[in-house]
């Protein structure tokens, strides 16, 4: 029965994660699950308790700072970053003050990156930077 324990204990540590997001947490999860695994197979809990200790302390060591590395990396861009790039389709005339365009699947309001600039509907364009909730497009 002592798997019992460190399954909740690994359920709580993740739960942990979730509100703190710094995976030490996930890594001390890791290192209960592989003690849970022990206790399984039988291993008493003088075994258990190091082999947590050891899996939690070396993956807080070594993993996490490469996948913080990896997360900080400059290519990395989610939400609405990654869609800076990206060819939309005008739905709405698009000029320097309102528009509408059609990007990713998704109504966006947009306006043109200058000033002087007039897309009209079923013209392609060019998404240059993202401003809020509108897509500035060349």
């Amino acid at each position: 029965m002592g798997w019992v324990w460190w399954v909740v204990t690994a359920v709580l540590l993740l739960l942990a994660e979730t509100a703190t997001a710094t995976l030490a947490f996930l890594m001390a999860s890791i290192g209960a699950a592989v003690a849970a695994v022990l206790a399984v197979l039988g291993v008493p809990l003088a075994g258990q308790v190091p082999a947590f200790i050891l899996m939690s302390t070396g993956l807080i060591a070594f993993l996490r700072p490469a996948v913080m590395r990896h997360q900080a990396l400059p290519g990395l861009r989610t939400g609405a970053a990654k869609l800076v790039g990206s060819d939309a389709l005008v739905t709405s005339r698009v000029d320097a003050h309102t528009g509408r365009i059609s990007l990713s699947g998704q109504i966006w309001t947009a306006r043109a990156y200058e000033p002087d600039a007039v897309f009209e509907p079923g013209v392609t364009v060019h998404v240059l930077e993202i401003d809020g909730a509108t897509a500035l497009v060349v």
